[in-house]
């Protein structure tokens, strides 16, 4: 059987590199799925990607509140992801003002409850364009709220997958279970 950081047929015919590697063998991304979330006052946009990190995708929505970390436990148990990308909301200046510090002690809640790793990524304007281009394809905003943040979460996984397929390294900050990161 042929292995040389290729997919394996069982006939030793080798089909190409292993998804998410360089000929070679050197990987780009790390294998297997992610979850994205985009943590707002009312819902928590969820998104994931398949396990070669190449297509972010919409999932669905969590609802926020007294419930939030059980409800996401139960949706990683289900996903089965190897980490959790949390968007961070920054000011444009790239500084932490009041919804950083409510993301960070909310996610660190998550992170204290389960053993998937999460991690925080900059997720400066994401709603804001998701709710652009929504107008931009004739559909309104206002109505669309669990879609968009959906599609935001998904936006920010895509930029997560992104900073790890350019650098090579996991996008973010790790955020420990007390909350820091």
């Amino acid at each position: 059987m042929t292995t040389r950081s290729s997919v394996v047929t069982g006939d030793d015919d080798v089909v190409g590199p292993e998804p998410g590697t360089r000929p070679g063998g050197a990987r780009t991304i790390r294998y297997g799925v992610r979850v994205g979330l985009d943590w707002g006052d009312a819902r928590i946009g969820v998104a994931r990607c398949d396990p070669d990190g190449v297509l972010a995708s919409p999932y669905g929505n969590v609802r926020a509140g007294e419930n939030e970390v059980a409800d996401l436990l139960a949706l990683l148990a289900e996903l089965e992801p190897v980490e959790v990308v949390v968007g961070l909301p920054t000011t444009l200046a790239g500084t932490e003002g009041p919804a950083s510090r409510k993301v960070r002690e909310r996610a660190g809640r998550l992170a204290a409850a389960t053993s998937v790793p999460l991690r925080l990524v900059d997720e400066r304007l994401t709603t804001v364009e998701v709710s652009r281009r929504m107008r931009e394809g004739g559909r309104r905003a206002k109505d669309q709220r669990g879609v968009i943040d959906a599609a935001a979460a998904a936006a920010i996984l895509e930029h997560a997958l992104s900073i790890e397929r350019s650098s090579g390294q996991p996008p973010g900050a790790l955020l420990l279970p007390d909350g820091d990161a």
